[in-house]
């Protein structure tokens, strides 16, 4: 009996002085890869689909292995275009991972590929999407540190081309302490009415959602909302918090798609609230013909765009070379970042490292 009762206090001991594990090691989630390759990451579930949800992530090491991650090496989100998949409409992840010495990731989040709108969904828009990104992000650093490889925290960057510029605008929303710098090529900044309905008038994109409460692809006012990454209230927020991203943003002043006059909005919002916005509005004078070659949606080459305007803050031998300062929202595991809507408010929860969004009604 003495020997049993010794056995359980040792048990307990034991327990409570063992490290706690990842949510990497709670979910079974796969190691990373030795060499560039993809895995599949659990995430956030979806109401249109039942039971757990994945997606498929990228990994493109500088060197295309493992062994070559250092103390210098950061991580880099390469986000693709609405209908995409991997690295299409963005930034070619393996010139990213060796120019800059980065993990570069890549992410076949919610919705990826041309039939996004099977089964009736209405296009996510940059909601679920962004936390699949963030997932991927987390995925990856915590596998680093997990596996005791040194890598820099303060060189965390993201970049996308057109639904990819939108889901990097809304990661750096949803992770306003986490990314020192974010490339957006003529991503969407608002969900207007003409893109979420298909309204003629200032975009030729059609998301799929009704404006009828009974029907459940309604789009509500909060979750339109959320969607505004230039609202004034939450760009309030992010500088509330610490945002210090060093955010570029590249559009076409003849976008069809995504009308720049939305992107003009965020960019004035955001500069007068303090963040650090760098807007690149395309004109014919400034075309050269090798990065920028249109002022319409496609802008021109998406990879030589990242180097054109962001070489001097990612690359390590720059003068001008972004670090940033204090603990990425991984790290900090709150639930601070809170954007108040008309009806309640989103919460985004870094509680287990890996986030996860709410919506919490008033």
């Amino acid at each position: 009996m003495v020997r049993c009762v010794k056995l359980l206090i040792l048990t307990a001991v034991f327990l409570s002085i063992r490290p706690a594990h990842s949510v990497a090691e709670e979910e079974h989630t796969p190691r990373l890869p030795e060499q560039n390759g993809s895995v599949e990451i659990a995430t956030q579930s979806w109401p249109w689909a039942e039971g757990p949800r994945s997606v498929k992530i990228y990994i493109h090491y500088p060197g295309g292995k493992l062994g070559k991650v250092n103390d210098l090496t950061g991580l880099m989100l390469s986000l693709h275009n609405w209908g995409g998949t991997h690295a299409i409409g963005t930034a070619d992840p393996d010139a990213l991972a060796d120019r800059y010495n980065v993990v570069a990731i890549c992410v076949d989040y919610l919705q990826s590929g041309k039939n996004w709108d099977a089964g009736g969904a209405p296009y996510d828009c940059g909601f679920l999407q962004a936390v699949d990104a963030l997932r991927a992000l987390y995925f990856v650093f915590q596998g680093l540190q997990d596996a005791n490889i040194p890598f820099d925290s303060r060189r965390i960057f993201s970049a996308g081309g057109s639904g990819g510029g939108n889901v990097t605008l809304m990661v750096n929303k949803f992770a306003p302490r986490t990314f020192t710098c974010a490339i957006d090529m003529c991503g969407r900044a608002r969900l207007i009415d003409d893109i979420a309905y298909g309204l003629p008038g200032g975009s030729k994109l059609n998301a799929g959602y009704s404006q009828d409460p009974n029907q459940k692809t309604f789009l509500t006012p909060d979750a339109q909302t959320i969607r505004f990454v230039g609202y004034p209230k939450h760009v309030r927020q992010m500088h509330k918090l610490g945002n210090r991203c060093k955010l570029i943003t590249v559009h076409g002043t003849t976008d069809s798609y995504n009308p720049i006059k939305n992107k003009r909005e965020m960019v004035a919002e955001m500069k007068a609230t303090g963040l650090d916005v760098e807007p690149y509005f395309l004109t014919e004078d400034l075309l050269d013909g090798v990065a920028f070659k249109t002022t319409g949606h496609a802008l021109g080459d998406r990879t030589q765009i990242v180097f054109k305007v962001a070489d001097r803050y990612l690359l390590l031998e720059s003068p001008e070379k972004l670090l940033r300062q204090g603990k990425t929202d991984f790290e900090l595991r709150d639930e601070l970042v809170r954007y108040e809507t008309p009806g309640g408010q989103y919460i985004v929860s870094y509680k287990k490292g890996a986030p996860s969004v709410r919506f919490e009604a008033k």
